[in-house]
């Protein structure tokens, strides 16, 4: 019986430190002011386009298929499969060598640009989170300041200067909690947004090269 109702007493007890957890989560966002809004949509706008982003770059499947490959798929249109094989499908459709530039200018267009645009967003962003922070560091410390000229001592005028060196603290902290990791997260999808650059320069290269050397065949055959 008695191990019973120390089976049964421990649940209450598991919850304790996540529900403290959260207490104490929920007071310093409340304490931070007003600018811990600005900092949270700063930081959902941030996190979910680079999330967004590194989707739509994995689905590229550009990083899955060796140069080996795509080089046969070139001139085996029925082996083509996945994103690239699209791809190949909408380029390789060039009859001449000269209307290659012309339709990797539209991929480029159409692939390219949503990701360079979200890439910007998300480095405005970084830049963002910590000037929010820092918004919130001079309300704060206006708050402090406030407090001490019109405060006539004693415990309620601490509590006030308490708090707004609080605000200006976790505002602080929080802007660049959200700066820096999203710093390097929009650094390493830029990266691979740049292979991914380079490899689209790449097959417009060799398809140029492969038609040329078709239009060339042809040519020294009549």
């Amino acid at each position: 019986m008695s191990s019973t109702l120390q089976f049964a007493g421990a649940g209450p007890s598991s919850t304790e430190p996540a529900a403290t957890t959260l207490s104490a989560a929920l007071d310093i966002w409340v304490s931070g002011g007003w600018a811990m809004i600005a900092i949270a949509a700063v930081a959902l706008l941030l996190f979910g386009l680079g999330v967004n982003v590194w989707i739509r770059l994995w689905s590229t499947g550009f990083h899955s298929v060796p140069e080996r490959v795509w080089r046969r798929w070139i001139d085996a249109p029925d082996e083509r499969e996945g994103n690239v094989g699209a791809l190949l499908d909408h380029v390789a459709a060039a009859q001449r060598f000269d209307e290659v530039p012309g339709l990797f200018a539209q991929v480029r267009t159409l692939e390219l640009a949503p990701f360079a645009r979200d890439l910007k967003v998300m480095k405005v962003c970084v830049s963002a989170a910590p000037l929010f922070g820092l918004l919130g560091t001079v309300v704060g410390m206006l708050a402090t300041f406030g407090a001490l000229a019109s405060g006539g001592g004693g415990d309620q005028t601490m509590e006030l200067v308490a708090a707004g060196i609080s605000e200006a603290l976790i505002t602080t902290e929080t802007g660049l909690v959200v700066a820096l990791p999203g710093l390097f997260f929009q650094y390493q999808l830029g990266r691979k947004f740049d292979h991914y650059r380079a490899f689209l320069a790449h097959l417009e290269s060799v398809l140029t090269q492969t038609l040329f050397r078709r239009a060339h065949a042809q040519s020294n055959a009549t």
